[in-house]
């Protein structure tokens, strides 16, 4: 069920807005602003059909009685790398922002390739619409992403001594991931295509970086925090850096997916690989259930980091009264807000989902012998 059929049937059978509507409630409490990740999910969600408004309802998703929904702009993750691309998201984001206000929405997030679309401080959108909080998530997703590596590691027999490659270790989920591997006693290289970038980080925390992986030799496990084209795992790539005879732990955050499906079906058999940055909850429900979180290649219960962040933050200021998390710059990622983070998120009973690959679950995290 593609398009505006999908959509039709997502409105009809959104018991929980009717009774919004009916009850004088807002239509929407958190809206998260996605561009597409690409073609295939161009498709899955447009189909032949195209917005004229440059923007259409995606997935929508309740947690603790707040109303979640995604809200697609047509343009994808390569489109918004040209200039005109670029100024079209712009253009359509900020759209879909009066769209979400007139509804009733209070919180924003930036979601997959939009969240530095206008800036690092993001400050015209803010300006433009001052009664609107704005997230671009990533304290929620490296809140996540942690607790994914922990347990990745743990569960594939890894210990301190291990060889720990960050590919994107310059962005803001990769710095945040070199420093607490590193933290923890492991031994981190760095690797990806903006060798300015990468060769600073090598010097700020001391580490081996290159832009040529062969130059970095074996290594155990894989955290990939970028999509970019110039920093993708292919087969080739993993012949490179896994032991003989051993798969390759390879933990998946960037969306589009680095180390993506087509990738993955033909090294199959020489990785365990773990989609990361994801929040699980018991209390979190999609309108029409697996139709709704198949679309986004999820399971039951389970949505990414930064989705849950901003559906987190609205309940601990809009239900618990914490109304001083409003006044708090989420643009900004740190350890102070991810500890504000991983306490809303705690309230709301949000956690780590179990390991799961391309919302298939993990069966093993044996990587063979040594």
């Amino acid at each position: 069920m593609m398009g505006e059929l999908w959509r039709w049937l997502v409105a009809l059978c959104d018991v929980r807005g009717w009774w919004r509507l009916l009850t004088g409630q807002a239509a929407v409490d958190v809206v998260f602003i996605s561009n597409l990740r690409d073609e295939a999910e161009r498709q899955r969600f447009f189909g032949r059909w195209r917005p004229r408004s440059g923007h259409a309802n995606g997935p929508r998703v309740y947690l603790n009685g707040v109303a979640g929904r995604i809200r697609g702009i047509d343009v994808t993750t390569e489109e918004m790398l040209s200039k005109e691309g670029r100024k079209r998201a712009q253009q359509l984001f900020i759209a879909a922002c009066e769209w979400a206000e007139q509804r009733g929405a209070k919180v924003i997030l930036l979601a997959a390739s939009t969240k530095r679309l206008f800036g690092r401080d993001g400050r015209a959108l803010k300006a433009r619409f001052p009664n609107l909080l704005f997230t671009i998530g990533d304290n929620g997703t490296a809140t996540m992403l942690w607790s994914d590596i922990r347990r990745a590691l743990r569960e594939a027999r890894l210990l301190h001594r291990a060889r720990v490659l960050v590919i994107g270790p310059y962005g803001i989920l990769g710095e945040a991931a070199t420093r607490q591997l590193l933290e923890a006693g492991y031994e981190v290289l760095g690797y990806g295509g903006n060798a300015g970038a990468l060769a600073e980080i090598g010097e700020r925390y001391g580490i081996a970086v290159s832009t040529d992986l062969a130059a970095l030799g074996k290594v155990d496990a894989v955290i990939a925090c970028t999509h970019s084209s110039t920093a993708k795992l292919d087969p080739a790539a993993i012949e490179v850096l896994r032991h003989p005879g051993r798969r390759l732990l390879v933990v998946d955050v960037a969306e589009p997916a680095n180390l993506d499906i087509d990738a993955y079906e033909r090294c199959r058999d020489a990785v365990v690989r773990q989609d990361a940055g994801n929040a699980f909850s018991e209390r979190l429900h999609y309108v029409l259930g697996p139709l709704s979180w198949s679309m986004l290649m999820l399971s039951k219960g389970v949505v990414f980091g930064c989705f849950a962040e901003a559906m987190a933050l609205y309940y601990a200021i809009h239900q618990r009264g914490e109304v001083h998390l409003g006044q708090v710059d989420w643009f900004v990622v740190d350890e102070v807000n991810m500890q504000r983070v991983a306490h809303a998120l705690e309230h709301a009973r949000v956690e780590v989902p179990s390991p799961r690959c391309f919302g298939a679950a993990v069966p093993s995290f044996q990587l063979g012998e040594a």
